[in-house]
């Protein structure tokens, strides 16, 4: 709701008002109204301070379902993306080691055989390839078109060892607090307020868990 609201502003006064006083506004809606949902404020950060420490502006990147991703302009070398029902990861690799970096972002949970997926991650990838795989813990059931599964930090290393990756290769991490999990029993998503919500992490209490593995 207060996404909306901001952006309903800023687009109905951005011919109106002059660059700074517009550039004013936008640093007082980044304290108050971020753009980016709570439950994945750390776990976004995480993920992009990894493929940072990378030569990415080398890499030639695949993500799965990451129609609209922030991904899609970060300065890969080439990207590419399709999306459900159009491709299934479940049932083979998009293309063998054709890719420098598999994405699958909030991806593993909706679908039905995770092992084969992980399989065919592990198939797309080059040698020395990396795979950047992101789930939900404590979140709610969200049907796209199906919710079928959640692991910890442990569960999933050993899905992706499951794989084909070694299991010492496996870098995890994860995020998550009551007050996060509360706000979000309610219909919509919870935005990240800055001012008002913590990111304070609860290690019994992940919310976000994800893993970095090098094949």
């Amino acid at each position: 709701m207060f996404a909306t609201l901001r952006n309903k502003f800023y687009h109905s006064s951005k011919n109106k008002l002059p660059e700074p006083i517009l550039k004013f506004i936008k640093r007082i809606y980044h304290v108050f109204f971020a753009s980016e949902l709570w439950c994945r404020i750390v776990m976004n950060r995480e993920t992009e301070k990894y493929i940072k420490s990378l030569d990415y502006k080398k890499m030639r990147v695949f993500e799965m379902s990451g129609l609209g991703s922030r991904w899609e302009t970060f300065g890969f070398a080439s990207y590419f993306t399709i999306d459900w029902p159009e491709y299934d990861i479940c049932e083979k690799p998009f293309k063998d080691e054709g890719f420098d970096m598999v994405i699958a972002e909030q991806v593993l949970e909706h679908v039905k055989a995770p092992r084969e997926a992980i399989k065919n991650i592990y198939k797309m990838l080059k040698p020395g390839g990396v795979a950047v795989i992101t789930t939900p813990f404590l979140g709610k059931i969200h049907n796209c078109p199906i919710d079928c599964s959640r692991w910890t930090e442990t569960g999933l290393k050993y899905l992706i060892t499951e794989g084909g990756f070694n299991f010492e290769e496996i870098k995890t991490g994860s995020w998550g607090n009551k007050a996060c999990i509360k706000a979000n029993f309610g219909k919509e998503w919870v935005q990240y307020i800055p001012m008002l919500h913590s990111l304070k992490n609860e290690p019994e209490f992940p919310i976000s868990i994800w893993a970095f593995v090098k094949k």
